[in-house]
């Protein structure tokens, strides 16, 4: 695939070191990881190897380097989605999945944005808790509904915007076993009644949390349990958006979606436009219109620069988990489980990966751009150290 003419790696490497100097001290070490990775990702520095095609009369020889592997990497994750999805294909069953979406208010997201491994931990367990306690109401499908649930903490301008998507399955196993409860055709969920479980567990969540939430700048007054109730008080009124869309068409398009939306970063490269000037120039959807449509907005590099580290994860923290019939230590029992009783004894789905939807992605380097032939590698190069601080000791007393 050729290269994008530009990169956010590009950005990184331009503007990275200053940046890092005039925010030393403010940059949390994750943070300058994800930078670091970002600016040395296939390149020299990582090394590499030397590859060759095995069709002698192509003979095509090409250089390819190593990747950061870094999940917020906008070059590495078209790769990683392509295995994932081979990895959820056969967990698909022949059924109606649906898409919805949980977002919070915007208080509650400054919180998270000083919380944010308490916070978005809430919100994928009140999200899970919210879908089986309504599923789970004999008056609504009485089942333990299948949910892949993952995080996006960004707006199309790159602005801190917490939300989860959640990929449903169109019915459960009954409560008892029994057999399989398909949701009506078309309908999963009302999804009101769905936005206000999820509002009144999420504030219940957030006040037992509180005391090992942090509070900083202009969120300190908090810190008192009064100011804090306070704050959140007025949330118990507003309608929290919860989305329910029509369901897919068919499991090709649940692989789709999965692998445009599992691995996705805060700016795809694709999405540049320019950079001159020390100003960054990238397509985002502007809402505000009656329609959804794409038009450039420019920022500052280093205002660009700090808006995409915004949505950098604390270490460890899972943006992709599995609830109810999809939890991994009981998956395979209840999709072989949920297909007896579907009457398709088929442990593996028709559906057929046909790529991440990620333009990051690069062309596989062990087939020959050229013929499409095996490449063999001929030679490898070591990654170029870099330099470190000497160790220091103590002088002995």
């Amino acid at each position: 695939m050729v290269r994008p003419r530009l990169e956010v790696g590009d950005i990184f490497r331009d503007r990275g070191d200053q940046y890092r100097r005039e925010h030393a001290g403010h940059l949390s070490l994750g943070q300058l990881k994800v930078m670091s990775a970002i600016e040395r990702c296939r390149s020299a520095v990582l090394g590499g190897h030397r590859l060759r095609c095995s069709d002698a009369a192509c003979a095509t020889t090409r250089i390819a380097y190593n990747s950061c592997r870094n999940r917020h990497c906008p070059k590495c994750q078209g790769a990683a989605a392509e295995q994932w999805l081979a990895d959820r294909q056969r967990d698909l069953l022949p059924i109606e999945y649906y898409h919805a979406v949980f977002t919070i208010p915007a208080q509650i997201a400054d919180i998270a944005w000083q919380n944010k491994a308490v916070i978005y931990d809430l919100m994928f367990k009140t999200v899970a808790e919210t879908l089986h306690s309504i599923a789970a109401d004999p008056k609504r499908l009485g089942a333990r509904l299948g949910i892949t649930a993952v995080l996006h903490t960004w707006g199309s301008a790159m602005t801190h915007h917490p939300h989860i998507h959640c990929i449903i399955t169109g019915g459960g196993i009954s409560l008892d076993g029994s057999r399989w409860v398909p949701c009506r055709p078309g309908y999963l969920l009302p999804h009101k009644v769905l936005s206000r479980r999820f509002r009144t567990l999420l504030l219940e969540q957030l006040h037992q949390a509180h005391p090992r939430l942090n509070f900083f700048g202009h969120l300190q007054e908090l810190v008192d349990d009064k100011a804090f109730a306070a704050c959140l008080a007025p949330l118990r009124n507003l309608d929290w958006y919860v989305h329910i869309k029509a369901p897919f068409a068919g499991p090709e398009a649940v692989l789709e979606y999965l692998g445009r939306y599992t691995h996705r970063v805060a700016l795809a490269n694709s999405r540049l436009i320019a950079y001159n000037n020390n100003r960054v120039t990238f397509w985002h959807k502007n809402y505000r219109a009656n329609t959804v449509h794409h038009q450039p907005m420019s920022l500052d590099a280093d205002e660009f620069i700090r808006r995409f580290l915004l949505h950098v994860l604390p270490k460890g923290f899972h943006r992709i988990r599995h609830y109810g019939l999809l939890a991994s230590h009981v998956r395979n029992d209840n999709l072989d489980r949920a297909r007896t009783l579907l009457g398709n004894n088929n442990s593996k789905s028709t559906a057929t990966v046909t790529g991440s939807g990620n333009d990051d992605s690069p062309c596989s380097p062990y087939l020959c751009p050229t013929c499409g032939a095996p490449m063999l590698i001929i030679q490898t190069f070591d990654p170029i150290p870099t330099a470190r601080d000497p160790p220091r000791f103590q002088n002995a007393a």
